[in-house]
């Protein structure tokens, strides 16, 4: 099974296009969003774009195929306006015999790991930095960032099939893969 995980689109409809436009080529199961829909948050400068209604209106339509967790700049009044549930904190997804744990990554990241087994694969964004280790026999991934990256990373979002999750790229370079990983 194929499945997408993007995160920090913070209300950016120019990149939240660039994102569907990725799912639509890459055809995955399901879009797994890791928090962060909406809102810029007050650490943030608005992303380029910005345009929180027109988010909404290109999310909407995909809520059956969207499985979310709640980020840190995610609240009631956003779930009030988006048709699928986004104030979970943590998800778990069982696929090719690995758990693959979802979180946005303010509670949860590599410096503070839920109770999980070893080999499990933890998910998360919030930092804006893809990144791929291993601590404590846990495989921590970051997808890095749809609409604001940080230290000089691409806009990005991250593909798992067959055991393998690959990062790539949105906007210049759009589909380039610039980073691999197997568990």
């Amino acid at each position: 099974m194929k499945l997408m995980f993007a995160s920090d689109i913070h209300g950016s409809a120019l990149w939240c296009e660039k994102m569907l436009a990725a799912y639509e080529r890459e055809k995955p199961r399901k879009l797994c969003l890791l928090g962060d829909i909406l809102y810029h948050g007050p650490r943030n400068d608005l992303p380029e774009g910005h345009a929180p209604k027109e988010v909404i209106k290109l999310l909407n339509p995909l809520k059956n195929e969207l499985l979310c967790v709640r980020g840190n700049c995610d609240t009631e009044v956003d779930q009030m306006v988006l048709e699928f549930p986004v104030l979970q904190d943590s998800a778990a997804i069982f696929i090719d015999e690995r758990e693959l744990f979802l979180s946005h990554g303010h509670h949860f990241d590599p410096q503070n790991l839920p109770p999980l087994g070893e080999g499990t694969v933890l998910i998360n964004g919030h930092t804006h930095i893809p990144k791929a280790e291993l601590v404590g026999g846990i495989h921590c991934l970051n997808c890095g960032s749809v609409a604001l990256p940080k230290e000089n990373t691409p806009h990005s979002y991250m593909i798992y099939e067959n055991g393998v999750f690959v990062w790539k790229t949105l906007g210049n370079n759009e589909n380039e893969e610039f980073m691999r990983y197997t568990p």
